[in-house]
C-alpha cells in the first residue's frame, strides 16, 4: 500500500527530474559520520561527571542519613539519561544535520525534535572561522563557524579538510558578493 507521503515525495522527485538543469537547487550534505563517535564520547564524559555527583550524594545519604530513595531515584534518572545520550541523541543529531552551501546563500536544516531552517545571505557574512575542541581533533573532525551582525552559525562535524575546502569557499563567495553589491 502506497501511503501518500510517498506519492508526495515521488512526485517531488519527478518534478524535479523535469526542471532544468539550472533552476535545480543543489541537494543538502550530511556531516561526517565520525561525528556520531565524537558525541558518543560527550555522552560518557557526562557518564563520569553523573557517577561523580551520585558518589557524592550517597556518600552525604550515609553520611546525614538521608533517605535512600533520593539517591535511588536519582541513579535512575541518570541511567536512563546515560542510555539517551549514548545510543539515541548522536545518531538522531546526525540523522536531522544537512547543510548546504550555495553562490548566494548557505542553507542549515537541523533539529531533533524542532526542526529548524537557517538561510544565511552571503552578502550578510561577516567572519567565517574553522575550530576543533579536543574530542573533535580526536575524531578528525571541525566545526565551521559563520558570523553575521545577527550572530553565528556552525556547522558541525565536518572533516577537517571540507571545513578548510568550505572556509576558502566561503571566504572566495563572499568576496563575490560584497562585489555585486
Amino acid at each position: 500500500m502506497d501511503s501518500g507521503w510517498n506519492r508526495l515525495s515521488d512526485q517531488a522527485d519527478q518534478k524535479r527530474s523535469e526542471e532544468p538543469e539550472a533552476h535545480r537547487q543543489p541537494e543538502l550534505l550530511r556531516l561526517d559520520a565520525r561525528m556520531i563517535s565524537a558525541n558518543r564520547m560527550e555522552g560518557w564524559i557526562a557518564a563520569a561527571c553523573y557517577a561523580a555527583i551520585l558518589a557524592v550524594l550517597l556518600w552525604l545519604t550515609i553520611r546525614f542519613d538521608w533517605p535512600e530513595w533520593i539517591v535511588i531515584g536519582l541513579a535512575a534518572l541518570a541511567a536512563i539519561s546515560v542510555l539517551i545520550e549514548l545510543l539515541l541523541i548522536p545518531k538522531l543529531r546526525y540523522e536531522s544535520w544537512r547543510y548546504g552551501i550555495r553562490e548566494h546563500e548557505i542553507e542549515l536544516r537541523n533539529g531533533i525534535v524542532f526542526r529548524k531552517q537557517t538561510l544565511i545571505p552571503m552578502v550578510r557574512i561577516q567572519h567565517i572561522d574553522t575550530k576543533q575542541g579536543p574530542l573533535e581533533k580526536k575524531y578528525g573532525i571541525a566545526t565551521l563557524t559563520v558570523a553575521t551582525a545577527a550572530g553565528s552559525h556552525s556547522i558541525p562535524g565536518l572533516t577537517e579538510n571540507i571545513a578548510e575546502e568550505l572556509r576558502g569557499r566561503l571566504a572566495a563567495l563572499t568576496r563575490m558578493a560584497d562585489d555585486e553589491i
